[in-house]
């Protein structure tokens, strides 16, 4: 079975990759679409066949599919963009009748009040309507969301955020690209839509604990306004629209629309999921290797 994984160029699809190898699947077996194709050397150096894939350019993604069997179709990464390059990437997987599609979507995409829900939820349903066969991942907020924070903490002991009281189920990138492997490699998953989180929802109180267990100080949590927080951002340098897409989804996860914790994602890899200390732990030791 070859499997195909869109956006191979980015930390995702990466760890998907690696997944895929992890689990037996060689390497000759895997193609790796990437937008920007330098992002993927390292992926070709290991014997991975890199192709063009563009979700803007729907001739790159039908180029992609040659001889594919199942496509990871990782979400793509700018928002009030990512409906029509999803839709590209279904439609050409339709007409080359792959038989399995994985999307990576948004926890409880179609009934949260959250301003990254709707491409999701759209997504998701023109996936239905498409007919192919498909494996829908809701995946909660990824632990290394969370690096900028703890890497401001380092400096300032804070973490400042306007959600208030609320909890998060995060889990780390690594465990949900090794469920999508999990799902791209076994029988038994087609029609389905998973759920996925970390094992335990924590909240900001619980999150500034950790990233100074990580940095080796005191941090402390701050919560402020939606208003102060949306002026520390223009302070920041931030222009008006990236403000208020930032602060409303500040305001959902106030609501609490990532704080279910499911158990689905470690039984899928058949693990605990990542606690939120060791995510950030190696997401902080990463970033200070790179620098």
């Amino acid at each position: 079975m070859t499997i195909l994984v869109t956006a191979a160029g980015g930390q995702f699809g990466h760890l998907a990759i690696d997944a895929l190898l992890d689990r037996g699947v060689p390497a000759h077996d895997i193609v790796a679409g990437a937008r920007t194709l330098s992002k993927a050397e390292d992926l070709a150096e290991r014997g991975i066949r890199v192709v063009p894939l563009d979700y803007d350019a729907p001739e790159t993604v039908a180029a992609s599919l040659e001889g594919v069997d199942a496509v990871l179709l990782v979400s793509g990464s700018e928002p009030g963009k990512r409906y029509e390059g999803h839709k590209a990437v279904i439609d050409a997987a339709k007409e080359a009748g792959v038989a399995k599609v994985v999307y990576t979507s948004l926890a409880h995409a179609d009934s949260v009040d959250f301003v990254l829900a709707p491409e999701h939820k759209s997504t998701e349903e023109y996936l239905a309507a498409s007919g192919v066969p498909a494996v829908v991942l809701r995946n909660n907020w990824y632990i290394e969301n969370y690096l900028p924070d703890a890497l401001r903490a380092a400096d300032t002991g804070v973490i400042a955020a306007s959600v208030g009281d609320a909890t998060v189920a995060a889990a780390s990138r690594a465990d949900y690209a090794e469920a999508a492997a999990v799902v791209l490699t076994e029988d038994g998953h087609l029609g389905r839509t998973y759920e996925l989180s970390g094992d335990v929802a924590v909240s900001y109180s619980d999150l500034a604990g950790a990233a100074g267990e990580v940095l080796g100080r005191d941090v402390a949590y701050l919560a402020v306004s939606r208003e102060q927080f949306e002026a520390a951002l223009a302070e920041a340098g931030l222009d008006v629209g990236t403000i208020g897409f930032v602060a409303e989804m500040e305001a959902g996860i106030a609501r609490g629309v990532l704080s279910d914790a499911h158990p689905t994602l470690s039984q899928l890899l058949g693990r605990p999921t990542t606690p939120v200390v060791d995510g950030l732990r190696t997401a902080v030791d990463a970033r200070r290797v790179q620098a």
